[in-house]
């Protein structure tokens, strides 16, 4: 019963998802059966792994989380602590398998890139966030301030390294955490919170994946200030989108799983071993749940790759192919918007997120609330991707992402706590298997036919996707938590001056407040 209602709910946020592929189909049609059976199969697949996935993770992953995070305060010297943090975020980053793939595009256009030293250099990042982020929890540090420096040292790195690699840095930091890491950190926190931090609150929960995100970009950024710029971006191995069998993509994501959870399970047993010590019942029930996740994760990475690559590139070619009308190109803006919010609601980490921001704010901020704002800001991210492939300009990239950033942590000032952990968090969540298999492949599309005979350019523009879906979902939830805040204290003024001024308050409510909250203040 538990996995009806698990594939009964999975299919109601799909429903947009699939509005938009039947649309596709039907303007556009594909060439041949074969195609539409990769599409709606993959579709097909994509449901059952996440309705499995998402019925394990909260008796596997998520519980093995809380008990290493609320474990690391027997570890009595803090150097030791900090080294835990280091080693995990290293061990995490370094096997992670979309990180793989992406170094091997790098390469691919400049071979003066090492492949070894760049992931080290993206592990090493996170790793030593990993263990700040240990230390905030522990020292009770302002994530206000720490957002703010090492952005602030960030941007400053950003107009050092040439500009064709900025793209590059920002996109590696939404490649560190994957399906499995992120239920795994997110639970890691809130364990930490509840031993480590002094003040046991809600807020020192979140951050670690925010943090985390900062340290990947800041060591590319370091990396790229002292490469050689003497390769010019010719090779064009990045932006040929070939669609594999369903044998090699079935085989590779079986390797994919497999790294994603060794690193988790191996900690989790060191942990298990000389300070959690749960009953052998216990373990047992964490791996029969374990094993449902790895199966879940399997079977929905494999619906990703076999059916909305092939989706993906359609839409993208199909859009702007050279014989079709020129208005039909500026459709690509409101589509890529649905699209991108649409396979938002799908993602399992972005459920999983809902889920523990639900638990807990005790209900106060609820799971399809969250999905809700960061499917809308990554439909956003939709369409500055489009943007940025249209704008034939070098610098297009860094014009559009610099202010998106700044407008991040200029709201940041007037954000709650509780949010700014949040949403930075956020951001590092919401780029996952569906979104990568899906925007990735569209914008190579458009890229291949809008530049037709400029290779440097077509690899250009294939970069920089998962850093506007890394910041556009920030703000959402920043946004969101203005209008929280200003509810909360609206909700207080007026229980302190209901008797004496309670109309004035009321016509304040109606005309500064969102209708739904207006109307609750009506019956109060």
């Amino acid at each position: 019963m538990r996995l009806l209602k698990s594939l009964k709910d999975v299919f109601i946020s799909s429903l947009p998802l699939l509005a938009i592929i039947i649309l596709v189909s039907i303007v556009f049609p594909f060439q041949t059966g074969e195609e539409y059976l990769r599409v709606y199969l993959g579709y097909v697949f994509v449901i059952v792994g996440q309705a499995f996935f998402l019925l394990g993770v909260d008796h596997s992953i998520i519980p093995m989380g809380k008990e290493v995070g609320g474990s690391i305060h027997k570890i009595k010297r803090l150097a030791f602590v900090l080294i835990f943090g280091f080693l995990f975020g290293l061990v995490a980053t370094v096997v992670e398998p979309a990180l793989l793939v992406f170094v091997d595009q790098v390469t691919n256009i400049n071979p003066n890139v090492i492949s070894l030293l760049f992931i080290g250099l993206v592990g090493v990042g996170t790793g030593v966030f990993v263990a700040l982020s240990l230390l905030r929890i522990i020292k009770n540090i302002n994530l206000k301030w720490l957002f703010f420096a090492f952005y602030a040292v960030t941007f400053l790195l950003v107009f050092l390294v040439p500009n064709k690699y900025v793209a590059i840095a920002f996109d590696a930091s939404g490649l560190t955490t994957g399906d499995i890491s992120v239920p795994f950190i997110l639970a890691l926190g809130l364990g930490s919170a509840t031993t480590l931090s002094k003040s046991k609150t809600n807020e020192e929960s979140f951050g670690i994946v925010g943090l985390s995100s900062i340290g990947s970009i800041m060591a590319l950024l370091i990396y790229f200030v002292f490469i050689k710029d003497n390769v010019p971006f010719l090779n064009t191995t990045v932006v040929e989108t070939t669609m594999p069998s369903f044998g090699q993509i079935a085989l590779d994501k079986l390797l994919e799983v497999f790294l994603g959870i060794t690193p988790i399970l191996v900690l989790f047993f060191v942990f298990q071993f000389v300070y959690i010590k749960l009953p052998l019942f216990r373990i047992k029930r964490l791996l029969v749940a374990t094993v449902v996740v790895i199966v879940g994760l399997y079977i929905f990475l494999v619906g990703c790759d076999y059916g909305f690559i092939e989706a993906g590139n359609h839409i993208g070619k199909s859009f702007t192919d050279p014989l079709q009308p020129e208005w039909l190109k500026q459709l690509l803006y409101p589509i890529c918007f649905v699209l991108c919010f649409a396979v938002t609601l799908c993602e399992p980490a972005v459920t999983v997120l809902g889920e523990q921001v639900e638990t807990l704010t005790n209900g106060f901020l609820k799971k399809m609330t969250i999905k809700f704002t960061l499917a809308i800001g990554i439909g956003i991210s939709g369409i500055f991707t489009i943007v940025n492939i249209f704008w034939v300009n070098e610098w297009a990239f860094v014009v559009l992402l610099v202010p998106l950033y700044v407008i991040a942590l200029v709201l940041m000032i007037f954000t709650p706590k509780l949010f700014v952990a949040l949403a930075f968090d956020s951001g590092g969540v919401s780029g996952g298997a569906i979104t990568s298999a899906f925007l990735v492949p569209l914008v190579i599309g458009c890229a291949s036919n809008l530049y037709l005979g400029n290779p440097e350019q077509i690899a250009l523009k294939s970069f920089g996707n998962a850093a506007f879906v890394s910041i556009t979902p920030i703000i959402a939830i920043e946004v969101l938590s203005l209008f929280f805040h200003a509810s909360e204290k609206y909700r207080a003024k007026l229980k302190e001056h209901q008797e004496q001024d309670y109309q004035y308050l009321k016509q304040i409510a109606t005309q500064f407040k969102p209708p739904k909250v207006a109307l609750e203040l009506e019956h109060e």
